[in-house]
């Protein structure tokens, strides 16, 4: 009592050292317990990767945690890979995550191929993740042949039509089994590619054919011819083989040619003999006008009898006599004419 009365003379009062120490063993307390759910939160995935052999330690989930990462996923992820034998870096797995990859699919495809046999690194499957193709699928698919039809029926082309030495039309369709090579398949051609080159080396065999009957009877063939080209070259998949699932006869293209270029030199000679006649028929009235310019020579030169006659009076080179004698001739002469047709035009010949 005595010591409170003292403080108070003083000027202090005791409670408020009590409330400061209060407010600090709060603080530590809240601070305490933050650190405890904290490090429980990380201890189960820690214990985790320690039971597996995973070596992530509970300052690399920390770590994980302030980088805002999916550490509980990065977590398992690792242990699944650990467990099925594959070593991998835990960096790698969050550099992937961080580069908006797809860490469980990639994984699961590593996991995969490496249960098949089949050699993927985690840089191959992280670069073929991120470059946009299915890695899982590709796997699949490298384990799992696929089947393609050629031609693609959603193209809106149903058959592949080739033409035969002889003529006939075949039409075909193929299925190519393929497989995806995953060491080509960044930067490796898709399956377009494949449908393309074989649809170009099936019409192509059709077209070499001799008979279109040769054909028809060993289909296999086509197959034979196409394997030979290398077709899967530069692309993603390794083709297995190529079947011809089905193969029908055309038209008869040959003869439907034939009959289209009859037809063109037909028309082609039918435009010559046109070209010809109105030749003909132009000269014909050329030589008309030449039998006019004549006429009118003649009648020209006739118009200058009487004036030579006029003259040879005045000179008394010619008589009476010999005048008349002359129009006796011409008489006779026309006479002669009239009775021959001579001179007359072909109408009135016939009227006549």
């Amino acid at each position: 009592m005595h010591f409170l009365l003292a403080q108070a003379g003083k000027g202090e009062n005791p409670l408020d050292g009590q409330w400061l120490v209060i407010i600090i063993g709060g603080v530590v307390f809240f601070i305490v317990i933050a650190f405890l759910v904290v490090f429980f939160s990380f201890v189960r995935l820690w214990v985790q990767c320690f039971l597996t052999d995973a070596k992530i330690s509970i300052w690399d989930l920390i770590g994980m945690k302030l980088r805002n990462v999916d550490y509980g996923m990065i977590v398992r992820q690792k242990i699944a890979m650990v467990q099925a034998g594959i070593r991998v870096k835990t960096g790698e797995l969050e550099a992937h995550y961080l580069s908006r990859g797809n860490v469980p699919k990639t994984a699961t495809a590593v996991i995969a191929a490496h249960k098949a046999g089949i050699d993927l690194p985690w840089g191959i499957a992280a670069a073929i993740d991120l470059a946009g193709r299915d890695i899982l699928d590709a796997v699949k698919t490298s384990v799992n042949p696929k089947v393609i039809d050629c031609p693609d029926p959603s193209k809106g082309r149903p058959t592949l039509d080739g033409v035969c030495k002889n003529g006939i039309q075949l039409r075909a369709k193929a299925r190519v089994t393929v497989r995806t090579k995953l060491d080509r398949l960044v930067g490796g051609a898709t399956e377009e590619t494949i449908i393309a080159r074989v649809g170009e080396g099936i019409v192509k065999a059709i077209g070499s054919a001799d008979h279109h009957t040769d054909v028809l009877a060993n289909p296999n063939l086509i197959s034979q011819a196409v394997l030979k080209n290398s077709l899967d070259s530069q692309t993603s998949f390794e083709i297995v083989s190529i079947d011809v699932a089905e193969i029908d006869v055309g038209e008869n293209i040959g003869a439907i040619l034939q009959a289209n270029q009859a037809k063109a030199d037909l028309q082609v000679a039918q435009a010559q003999a046109e070209k010809r006649r109105a030749l003909a028929v132009a000269q014909e009235q050329e030589m008309k006008a030449l039998v006019e310019e004549n006429r009118a020579k003649v009648v020209m030169a006739e118009a200058e009898v009487p004036l030579a006659m006029a003259f040879a009076f005045r000179e008394g080179r010619l008589g009476v006599m010999d005048y008349y004698n002359m129009r006796n001739v011409q008489s006779d002469t026309e006479m002669r004419n009239s009775i021959a047709g001579v001179g007359v035009p072909r109408n009135d010949r016939q009227q006549s």
